[in-house]
Formats: structure tokens, C-alpha cells, sequence
């Protein structure tokens, strides 16, 4: 009985719903291909990159260090008294631990990499999001989806694809 009188209720809600969406604006836009087209992005990215290659070489030194100091160890461990083996064993530990900081330091959640993304690429994206604020405000759009990572889009209309628009806004093509 409770569930005849919930019945219209709930087609209202529902029909009601697909109404309003009917209604809903909405854009698609590509972050990626945006940012790959800003100057100022390239840069970043290229910066990045070459401090990323160079503290990642700093650190594979480290470990190549390592590894020789493990390969004799092995080699002489037989032949060290039972106290210079602890104290070999202590030297290995604390480079370990040492390269393992320097990677969390460098590469790790908060380290010198992230850092430097935010310093040189949150500005960038920042003003990507501004104008796409703008855009969204000037033409009355109710979503801008990102297509480029995150949101999988098995289709979207070409002519939904407001990227360009937003490139235009930033200035960086006519």
C-alpha cells in the first residue's frame, strides 16, 4: 500500500530530475592539450624534467656506492671478526637508510620535486582554471568536463570541445 502512494512521488522526483538536466549546459575541454600549448608550461615541464633526470642520476650514484659496499662485504665478510662485521653491517644500514631518505626527500609526497612543480606549474594551472571560470561565467555553462586524465569520455562532440576557447582566453592563439 505505502508503496502505491511512494510510486508517483518518486516519478515526479525522477521526471522532474531529467528535466532540469535537459536543461544543464555543459562543455568538454582538454587540460592536457591545453597546457601543452602554453609556453610558459613547456618550460616548466622541460625544468622539471632535467631536475628529476639530475637528482635521479645523484641517487643511482648512491646506489651503484651501495651495491659495491654490499658486493664486499660479501666477498670478505668470512674472513672479519665478529666485531667488524657489526660495525660493516652498521655502515651498510646507514647509507641505506641514507639513500633511502635522499629519495623520499627528492621524490617523495612533499619532496624537492613537488615543490618545484608547485612553484612552476601551479600558477600555470591556475590561470588555465581562471579563464576557464571566465568562460564558463560568460556563456552560462553549467559543467566543463576535463576530458584529458581522471574522467574517461568514450565519446564527446567535437563541437563541445571549448580547449581552443580557452587557449584563446589566455592569449595564446588568435
Amino acid at each position: 500500500m505505502k508503496l502505491n502512494k511512494c510510486l508517483p512521488i518518486l516519478a515526479l522526483t525522477v521526471f522532474m530530475g531529467l528535466a532540469a538536466q535537459a536543461q544543464t549546459k555543459y562543455a568538454v575541454i582538454n587540460t592536457k592539450y591545453i597546457l601543452e600549448k602554453i609556453p610558459e608550461y613547456k618550460e616548466a615541464d622541460k625544468k622539471l624534467k632535467e631536475l628529476g633526470d639530475q637528482w635521479q642520476v645523484e641517487i643511482d650514484e648512491k646506489q651503484m656506492a651501495l651495491d659495491k659496499m654490499y658486493k664486499n662485504y660479501e666477498a670478505e665478510q668470512f674472513m672479519l671478526s665478529e666485531e667488524l662485521k657489526k660495525k660493516r653491517e652498521d655502515e651498510l644500514f646507514i647509507k641505506e637508510k641514507e639513500l633511502r631518505d635522499l629519495q623520499k626527500r627528492r621524490f617523495g609526497y612533499e619532496g624537492d620535486l613537488f615543490k618545484e612543480r608547485q612553484k612552476l606549474v601551479k600558477p600555470i594551472q591556475d590561470k588555465v582554471y581562471n579563464a576557464v571560470q571566465k568562460i564558463a561565467a560568460a556563456r552560462a555553462y553549467d559543467f566543463i568536463l576535463d576530458k584529458s586524465e581522471g574522467i574517461t569520455i568514450i565519446f564527446a562532440d567535437p563541437k563541445l570541445d571549448k580547449s581552443d576557447d580557452v587557449l584563446r582566453q589566455l592569449g595564446v592563439i588568435n
